[in-house]
């Protein structure tokens, strides 16, 4: 296949801060020794790696976490012939704190992680944000995750995970989604005005709807699109009607949610009326 490597940006809410993210495949490219501001994240997906980090070496392997500290040098080369492919994202230490106690950086005593769950989760969770950087979706999902790494991993102390009145704050929130769903609030704006913490609106929402808030939103996307479908509009129409970012978003809610692409619908919608 070839080396390669891609670097999407994703934004964290609407006018939020940037997320990189990194796709990248090598078999003989050796990483000078460097450093990054934010955590480094990876997993990897395939093949083998040798990274030198803080006087030893860390030896990934498909579905192995990786955690390396800011300011932190380190380097990376392939462990083998066959070269080694991951995902990676570079987080500031906030993503990690929020549902933890204290805002000093989390400390992880192992830079190397056996955490399958997690690991399918950040893997699919990357994939799909570098197919379709969505900022509500990315902030819906990353912090989540990276609270649970904190949590599970580090040395940081988890906060409560009671959230008084949860239904009335997912409601909430539920309400400002829907009326704004052509460009909607970020997370981190709705829980300032309600007094919490993105995590604490996080919890709240997805304890009370069963999914998170960009999950509820796109479903409820889907919905005004069968309207708009029904009346005649044609797919591309809709999708910015209805807050996706293109037909290709609208196409794949709508297939995860009713089994059938906006066009199919449409027709059968309009045949059946004939």
């Amino acid at each position: 296949m070839g080396e390669q490597a891609r670097w999407t940006r994703a934004r964290l809410g609407r006018g939020g801060p940037p997320l990189d993210l990194l796709t990248a495949r090598f078999d003989r490219h050796v990483y000078a020794p460097h450093a990054h501001d934010e955590f480094t994240i990876g997993v990897c997906v395939g093949g083998s790696e040798v990274i030198d980090y803080r006087g030893g070496r860390i030896r990934p392997g498909p579905g192995s976490i990786v955690v390396l500290a800011p300011g932190e040098m380190h380097t990376g080369r392939p462990a083998a012939a066959e070269g080694y492919a991951y995902r990676a994202l570079y987080a500031g230490t906030p993503l990690l704190t929020d549902g933890t106690l204290g805002t000093a950086a989390p400390h992880f005593h192992d830079p190397l992680l056996d955490d399958p769950e997690l690991a399918t989760a950040l893997r699919l969770t990357h994939t799909e944000l570098a197919a379709c950087p969505d900022p509500l979706e990315a902030e819906s999902r990353i912090p989540w995750l990276l609270t649970a790494l904190a949590r599970r991993h580090s040395t940081a102390r988890a906060t409560s995970d009671t959230v008084p009145g949860a239904s009335g704050i997912a409601h909430a929130v539920r309400d400002r989604l829907a009326d704004e769903l052509t460009a909607p609030p970020s997370l981190a704006a709705l829980a300032t005005d309600l007094g919490l913490s993105r995590y604490q609106l996080l919890r709240a929402f997805r304890t009370t709807m069963g999914v998170p808030p960009y999950a509820w939103l796109a479903q409820y996307r889907v919905s005004r699109a069968r309207g708009l479908l029904e009346s005649g509009l044609r797919p591309a129409e809709v999708a910015g009607l209805v807050g996706f970012a293109d037909q290709a978003h609208l196409t794949r809610w709508f297939r995860r949610v009713l089994g059938v692409t906006p066009a199919a619908y449409r027709n059968s919608v309009q045949d059946s009326g004939h």
